[in-house]
């Protein structure tokens, strides 16, 4: 660690002694008068420890070559021209810069070192520097005595008042405009009682006395102006509107903006919209703007500019004049309005995409779960054709003149999905009808069929109890790994009709049970979303399909009506 850096955390740790010392250093070159030669050695010590203590600017940072110059010129002017004129500058400036970041100081002794430096800088300047100014005037012993040996007190205070290092250490900001202002009315203050002074040819405390008396009565007039309470909006109101607008009616800028939003779902177009409006603002000539999907420009460059920068969002926005700092934070406030509306627009592109494909792969896997579930009904009839035998042949071609026209109707209803994705009337049949060819679908398959009771004048969705019939049973049916496996399908009338399938097979793995109907599903012979999809039409339709019983020998899966 160099010398520099160790200077830094020192007046880092404890700002409150540098502040001191930079004050007593003043009080030592103006006590005394400032002709001599030994005034000017002070106020260049003064000086120098001000840079030490200054907040501007940070001690780790490199200071630019202008604002360096700048320093060498008012150190300069410090300790060659010896002028109580320039001296009472320089006080109001201390002031104003003490005085403005009292609000940003959130510890209590903090505060307190700051307002004894700023009553020990106003006190310096209205007894001791601006009484100097008047040509003749004569201060009174007592006067300088008080100044001599009374007020050191002040900076005496600061050094000894301890401060905890680290809140002490901590950045204070300082307010730009509390300083101005500040400045501002300390410049009124001593102009003013200069100003009464030499018109009166009074004494200097009644021209003191009658400027405070006058500035007390501007600010009072001023504060009730500021937030009256008679129907007037007050001077605040019409300063932050004038702030927020600058010339610009800002509601119908942001209306026009949320209408480009309401129009244009493209967010390339919106974009483009939405920045040729900013060139509608009268100090604005052209922009350049660069994002993810493209970059451009509008209007005509110039020679003043400035940077705005939101997520993906950059532009550079060319003006007619140099900005400032109100108009850049009112460009700021609408690039971020640009940018929030063109990411909103990409996110409802993404959303639209993703609909789209999802919507793909839906239709696509219900198709798809449909045409097998037809493959597994033809799969049935082969098998009945393979295992029977020649006095089996009336019972056969009843088999098949039942369920071919079944199999044709429901492959025309699947294209028909095809050809409309949008959910058709569900055709229902009879109960009992519907269970008989199921039976007669799956004859010399290794099921057990049972009927709980009479299922009269009942009518099923032909496809939802067809679709989950056909996946469930198959599902039960590739169980079987050289073990014995019995599969047994329930239906039964009550709810509404109820169909369940049990197997004594393996569990379903809780990992896979837990997600089984909420979306696919990993899966070795299919593409995992039958389940899903069932579950998903027979919510549609008005039943629900659950999984009652998932342990090792007791496997059920029931679809019933919603209660």
């Amino acid at each position: 660690m160099n010398a520099a850096e160790g200077t830094a955390r020192v007046v880092a740790a404890h700002p409150q002694w540098w502040m001191g010392l930079m004050l007593l250093a003043l009080h030592a070159a103006l006590a005394w008068g400032i002709a001599d030669w030994w005034p000017r050695a002070f106020l260049l010590t003064h000086f120098g420890l001000f840079l030490l203590w200054q907040p501007v600017w940070r001690g780790e940072k490199n200071v630019e070559s202008r604002y360096a110059f700048l320093v060498v010129i008012v150190g300069f002017l410090l300790s060659v021209w010896t002028n109580w004129w320039l001296i009472a500058v320089w006080l109001a400036v201390l002031f104003g810069l003490i005085g403005g970041s009292v609000p940003g100081m959130a510890e209590r002794r903090q505060r307190l070192v700051s307002m004894l430096a700023a009553l020990y800088l106003l006190s310096m300047l209205l007894i001791w520097v601006v009484p100097h100014l008047f040509p003749g005037q004569v201060v009174e012993d007592a006067m300088v005595l008080l100044v001599r040996y009374g007020i050191p007190a002040l900076p005496i205070a600061i050094v000894l008042i301890r401060v905890e290092s680290g809140r002490a250490s901590a950045p204070v900001a300082v307010d730009l405009f509390y300083s101005v202002i500040l400045f501002l009315l300390v410049a009124a203050l001593v102009l003013g009682s200069f100003v009464v002074k030499q018109l009166s040819h009074g004494n200097y405390p009644l021209a003191l006395a009658q400027t405070l008396f006058a500035i007390a009565l501007l600010l009072v007039t001023l504060s009730w102006l500021w937030d009256p309470h008679g129907g007037f909006a007050g001077i605040g109101h019409f300063l932050s509107r004038y702030l927020m607008s600058l010339g610009l009616p800002f509601e119908r800028w942001v209306q026009q903006l949320a209408e480009f939003a309401e129009q244009e779902a493209q967010p390339q177009r919106f974009l483009s919209l939405a920045l040729r409006h900013i060139l509608d603002l009268p100090w604005v000539t052209g922009l350049e703007w660069e994002a993810r999907q493209g970059q451009g420009e509008y209007g005509v460059k110039s020679g003043y500019s400035a940077e705005f920068s939101f997520r993906d969002l950059r532009l550079r926005i060319y003006t007619r004049w140099s900005l400032s700092p109100a108009v850049l934070l009112h460009l700021k406030l609408l690039t971020q309005m640009v940018g929030h509306f063109y990411d909103a627009k990409r996110r409802e592109e993404i959303q639209r995409q993703s609909a789209y494909t999802q919507a793909i792969y839906e239709t696509g896997a219900r198709l798809t779960h449909d045409v097998k579930n037809l493959l597994q009904s033809l799969r049935s009839l082969c098998a009945a054709v393979e295992t029977s035998g020649a006095d089996q042949a009336q019972a056969l071609q009843t088999l098949m003149q039942r369920q071919l026209p079944q199999i044709t109707q429901r492959l025309n209803t699947t294209l028909d999905k095809l050809r409309s994705p949008q959910p058709a009337d569900a055709t229902h049949v009879d109960a009992a009808a519907w269970w008989e060819g199921l039976i007669q679908r799956y004859s010399g398959r290794n099921l057990q069929f049972q009927a709980d009771g009479p299922a009269k004048d009942l009518k099923l969705p032909a496809e939802l109890f067809d679709g989950v019939a056909d996946n469930l049973i198959e599902n039960a049916l590739r169980k079987a790994a050289g073990g014995e496996l019995q599969v047994r399908v329930t239906f039964s009338a009550a709810r509404g009709g109820t169909l369940t399938v049990c197997d004594n097979g393996a569990e379903i793995p809780k990992s896979t049970a837990e997600h089984l109907f909420q979306g696919p599903v990993p899966s070795q012979a299919g593409l995992g979303v039958a389940l899903f999809q069932s579950a998903k039409q027979a919510g549609q339709l008005g039943y629900r399909l659950a999984l009652a019983a998932n342990q090792r020998g007791m496997v059920c899966f029931v679809l019933t009506r919603e209660a």
